[in-house]
């Protein structure tokens, strides 16, 4: 018996397996989806690969169009969403052999789904790091290309974490007078003042950035309570910095914000604000801090910082070669992805 791909449409039932794959993270969930669609004019298609009754994967696809052209996103583009692609579910236990003709009948079957649907020329996906096996890509004609993020561990400890921080890092964190500044998580105002210091930053170095803080609160309060963490630094009340992290209920990310302050200070801003967002997911037992991110070497030197593992995710394109070619030609894809 084969796989077969069905589009879900019901809420329910989508964030249902999505609560059981471990290979999902926050904007897997349906209501994450409906956002990401809205904010990107794409149709969102939540895919379910099925054996009988039993579902053995998900695979979100966003559907969206360049003039006549239909392209394929799992994230879309501009968000700036760390991961989506596929999911695997009730994979456990299973022979290898069989392991391996499930997923290569899902990840087809969700392609073959497009082509009949949509004919996309040209396809783009960012696969969380969960998903380890990104063979069947590979099969199916793509070009991988790995990413790289860093995972902190967070089952270690807070005075263990601390120490196997580098020395600056130690220093900042522990010698930086507390009555000096406040760090406190808050809500829309929190984050708007963090999504408008980026843009800003961003404007500065001619960045594009198109995360709005219409989209960051639409997703604070449609997901479950506490995903969504938007946390301020602030110094005689004036807001210096922020970052906004995500919590999955076992992996802590930092996803926005983060950058460098406006506001000329000695408060090694960033330093303190990593550092409490790690020992608040201690406090609620979260094992990872994801620094979403391991690719730019300027970035890198204040990350690395944290003693993170270097983790791998993948980027994967499907497409002829005339059309991807002319996709990067005209960075298409560096401004969509």
């Amino acid at each position: 018996m084969g796989v077969e791909i069905e589009r879900v449409e019901e809420t329910e039932t989508w964030n249902q397996l999505v609560e059981r794959s471990p290979q999902t993270c926050l904007f897997h969930r349906y209501e994450a989806l409906s956002i990401q669609a809205d904010h990107t004019d794409a149709d969102v298609h939540p895919l379910v690969g099925y054996i009988g009754e039993e579902p053995v994967g998900l695979f979100p696809l966003f559907e969206l169009s360049r003039g006549p052209v239909r392209l394929l996103f799992s994230p879309p583009p501009e968000l700036r969403v760390s991961y989506l692609g596929p999911a695997l579910l009730n994979g456990n236990g299973l022979k290898q052999r069989k392991r391996e003709r499930r997923q290569h009948e899902f990840v087809e079957g969700c392609f073959e789904w497009a082509g009949s649907t949509f004919n996309p020329r040209y396809g783009h996906l960012r696969i969380h790091s969960c998903y380890k096996d990104i063979r069947p890509f590979l099969w199916n004609d793509c070009e991988v290309t790995p990413s790289y993020t860093y995972l902190v561990d967070l089952t270690q400890g807070t005075e263990d974490l601390l120490m196997s921080f580098s020395r600056d890092a130690r220093s900042n964190i522990r010698d930086t007078e507390q009555a000096s500044y406040t760090i406190e998580e808050g809500g829309r105002t929190a984050i708007y003042d963090i999504i408008e210091q980026v843009d800003r930053r961003y404007a500065r170095q001619g960045i594009s950035y198109h995360v709005t803080p219409a989209f960051v609160t639409e997703l604070a309060t449609s997901l479950p309570a506490g995903a969504v963490r938007p946390y301020t630094l602030q110094i005689d009340g004036e807001f210096i910095g922020g970052l906004i992290a995500l919590d999955d209920g076992e992996t802590v990310y930092r996803w926005q914000g983060g950058v460098r302050s406006d506001t000329s200070t000695d408060v090694p801003v960033n330093d303190l604000l990593d550092w409490h967002v790690m020992t608040e997911a201690i406090d609620r037992n979260r094992t990872a801090y994801d620094l979403v991110g391991a690719d730019n070497p300027r970035i890198n030197r204040y990350k690395a910082k944290f003693n993170p593992e270097l983790v791998p995710f993948y980027n994967v394109e499907h497409g002829s070669t005339a059309i991807t070619t002319l996709a990067r030609a005209y960075q298409w894809i560096r401004r969509m992805a």
